[in-house]
C-alpha cells in the first residue's frame, strides 16, 4: 500500500480542524480520516480524539460497533446545530486484500483501478443513534481509494459554483488525476492544488485527501563501486543480476567490471548528460548504468529537496533518472563496494565527492524518511 495524503487548513486559522491517522497492525493498515465541527484549535482536538480512539481501539481488536459506541459516548452530538461533534471515515485494509470501508458524515469515498472509476457497494446499519455506511470489498494490484472531507466537496462555493466542487465533479478530476499513475503522495497534492485554487488561495473550510494505492511492490537494487577485493567481482555481479525488480549500476570502474563479466560491452549515450551529469551508458541485462560520485550527489539532492516525480520523469540525464527510479520504488538494496578510487584521493577533488560511504548512508536516510524500506550489503 502507497498512502499519500494533503491538507489545507481554513483561512485565519492555525491549525487543520481535519485530522489523519494511519496505524500499521500485525496484519492490516487503518487509515482513519476525521473531521471536527467548526474549525481550528477545538476542531482539531476533537477530530484528533477521533482519529486516536478509532485507530487505537481497532489496533487492540475492538469492532467497529465498539468504536461507534465509544465515539457516540466521547463526543456526543451538538445539541444546538444536530450535528456530530466530529465525522470520521475508516478504511482496514488487511494484507491479503480484503478491505473494510466505515463512513458516518463523511463524503463518500472514490474508488477505481486499471478498468476506470470503481462502485462500491454499501450498507447503512445503525450503531445506538448514529448511521454509518458500510463497505466490504478486495483490492488488488493498481487499485486506488481517496477519501476527502467535505472541505473539498465546498471548494468554489459562491464562485465558480454555487454549490461549491461538489461530489461527482470531484470525482470526475479525480479518475483524470489517477489516469496519470502518479505516486500517492502527488495524487493527493494534485486534488488540494486545484482545491486551494477553487477557494481563491483562501480556504473557506479545512479539507483533506487521502490517497491510498495498492499495487506489487517495486525494488530497486543498486551496485556503487567495486569490490575490495577483485576476486570476489563475479561473485557481486551475481547478486546484482539475481536481484528481483530493476538493476542500477553507478560509477565507470564499476560498469566496466560489470561490462567484463557478463562478456557485453558498455555503450555511451551522450545525448543524456546536461552541465552538471555525466551521460549514462547501456549495459545489456542492467536497467541503468550512471556515472559514479556526480550522479549520486545530484540524486541525493533531489531527494532532500523533495524533487517531485512529474517534475524529473522525462528527464534524460542519469540523475533525474536515478532520482525517478528511487521515487517509484518501495524497497532499495543497496551494494557498496569497499575499493579506493584513486581519482577520489587527489588534493583537488571536492571532499563530498571522496566521502562515497556518507554519500550511501545520506542516501539510505532520506529514502527511509520517505517512507522506503532500504538495506545495505558491502564488499
Amino acid at each position: 500500500m502507497e498512502i499519500g495524503k494533503a491538507q489545507l487548513q481554513k483561512s485565519g486559522e492555525e491549525l487543520c480542524g481535519d485530522s489523519i491517522e494511519i496505524t500499521q497492525t500485525r496484519d492490516s493498515t487503518i487509515v482513519v480520516l476525521s473531521d471536527g465541527l467548526g474549525s481550528g484549535v477545538k476542531a482539531n482536538i476533537l477530530s484528533s480524539l477521533t482519529t486516536t480512539i478509532a485507530s487505537t481501539m481497532l489496533k487492540n481488536g475492538c469492532t467497529i460497533d465498539d468504536v461507534v459506541s465509544t465515539l457516540a459516548a466521547t463526543l456526543p452530538v451538538c445539541k444546538v446545530r444536530q450535528l456530530a461533534y466530529s465525522t470520521f471515515s475508516i478504511l482496514q485494509v488487511f494484507k491479503d486484500g480484503r478491505a473494510y470501508l466505515a463512513e458516518y458524515d463523511n463524503p463518500q469515498m472514490f474508488a477505481g483501478g486499471k478498468g476506470g472509476p470503481r462502485c462500491l457497494a454499501a450498507t447503512e446499519r445503525k450503531v445506538g443513534e448514529r448511521t454509518i455506511r458500510e463497505s466490504y470489498f478486495n483490492l488488488g494490484d493498481g487499485d486506488w481509494l481517496c477519501m476527502v472531507s467535505d472541505g473539498v466537496l465546498h471548494a468554489g462555493i459562491g464562485g465558480i459554483w454555487n454549490l461549491g466542487w461538489g461530489w461527482e465533479r470531484v470525482g470526475a478530476f479525480v479518475q483524470q488525476v489517477a489516469s496519470q499513475e502518479l505516486p500517492a503522495q502527488e495524487f493527493a497534492g494534485e486534488i488540494i492544488a486545484l482545491c486551494s485554487k477553487l477557494y481563491g488561495g483562501k480556504a473557506g473550510d479545512d479539507a483533506s485527501v487521502i490517497v491510498i494505492k495498492t499495487r506489487t511492490p517495486r525494488q530497486v537494487t543498486l551496485l556503487i563501486g567495486p569490490p575490495r577485493d577483485p576476486a570476489d567481482d563475479a561473485k557481486v555481479v551475481s547478486r546484482l543480476l539475481k536481484a528481483p525488480g530493476k538493476t542500477v549500476v553507478c560509477g565507470g570502474t564499476t560498469g566496466n567490471i560489470v561490462a567484463r563479466v557478463l562478456g557485453e560491452k558498455i555503450e555511451v549515450d551522450l545525448n543524456s548528460s546536461d552541465e552538471d551529469v555525466p551521460p549514462i551508458g547501456f549495459i545489456k541485462g542492467i536497467d541503468l548504468v550512471t556515472e559514479g560520485m556526480l550522479t549520486l550527489v545530484r540524486a541525493l539532492s533531489n531527494l532532500r529537496e523533495e524533487v517531485p516525480l512529474s517534475r524529473i520523469y522525462f528527464n534524460t540525464d542519469g540523475a533525474s533518472k536515478l532520482t525517478a527510479m528511487l521515487l517509484k520504488a518501495d524497497r532499495v538494496h543497496f551494494i557498496v563496494g569497499r575499493a579506493i578510487n584513486p581519482a577520489h584521493q587527489s588534493p583537488g577533488v571536492p571532499p563530498l565527492l571522496a566521502l562515497k560511504p556518507q554519500i550511501v548512508d545520506d542516501m539510505v536516510k532520506q529514502l527511509r524518511r520517505l517512507g522506503k524500506k532500504v538495506t545495505v550489503e558491502s564488499h
